[in-house]
């Protein structure tokens, strides 16, 4: 029998809502793509069709908080902020997006989203890291003078270092309202935007720590 786009689609959607559920409950680590399929009420080989692996599916869940992210900090930018601000903001907001994953989003940022980690290099990966990485690279881009110069891939990459930092920090930040994560994002963003080799349209916030 042939299976339509829309018994597709929702397939898929049930898949996630249970994962979603098997993650919050059990972990990432105590989770199995059989829990996931029973949970589904699937066969794993269908749950297979679907997604490679939990990794994967950890990686589609919480894609779908970034894009909800990524839509609001773009209706919430303000003129006139500096780039570490338009930074700190961008990051703010999809902390507050994942926070229904936070029990669980450290073990995917070791497991997924690590440089270090060879599963890092999947298509998922990757591309939830390039699209990130084009917001970043255009909020600098827009904060600098047109001489200046291309944030090298080198920087990139310490951009991206830090804000897993940050993310595996919060998923196990137990200060009230993770106030120390947000000293840490200070910090970090502080660090990152001196180290950029370029001339910025506007001064940059003189926020204490």
């Amino acid at each position: 029998m042939r299976i339509t786009a829309k018994a597709k689609i929702e397939t898929r959607q049930r898949i996630l809502v249970a994962a979603r559920k098997l993650f919050s409950d059990k972990g990432f680590a105590g989770t199995t793509t059989r829990d996931i399929a029973v949970e589904a009420s699937i066969a794993t080989g269908t749950l297979f069709n679907y997604f490679p692996g939990k990794e994967q599916l950890a990686l589609a869940i919480i894609d779908i908080s970034l894009e909800s992210a990524h839509s609001e900090f773009l209706t919430s930018q303000r003129e006139n902020e500096s780039l570490e601000e338009a930074l700190f903001s961008h990051i703010a907001i999809m902390l507050r997006h994942l926070r229904p994953h936070r029990g669980y989003l450290g073990d995917v940022v070791e497991t997924t989203l690590s440089p270090f980690n060879q599963s890092s290099d999947d298509d998922a990966s990757a591309n939830l890291r390039a699209r990130h990485l084009e917001t970043v690279q255009s909020l600098i881009e827009g904060h600098a003078t047109p001489a200046s110069p291309q944030p090298s891939a080198v920087i990139m990459h310490l951009y991206w270092t830090l804000f897993l930092g940050v993310l595996a920090y919060w998923a196990k930040d137990e200060s009230p309202n993770q106030e120390d994560t947000l000293v840490l994002m200070d910090h970090a963003l502080r660090l990152f935007v001196s180290s950029l080799d370029i001339n910025l349209n506007t001064l940059e916030p003189n926020r204490s720590s």
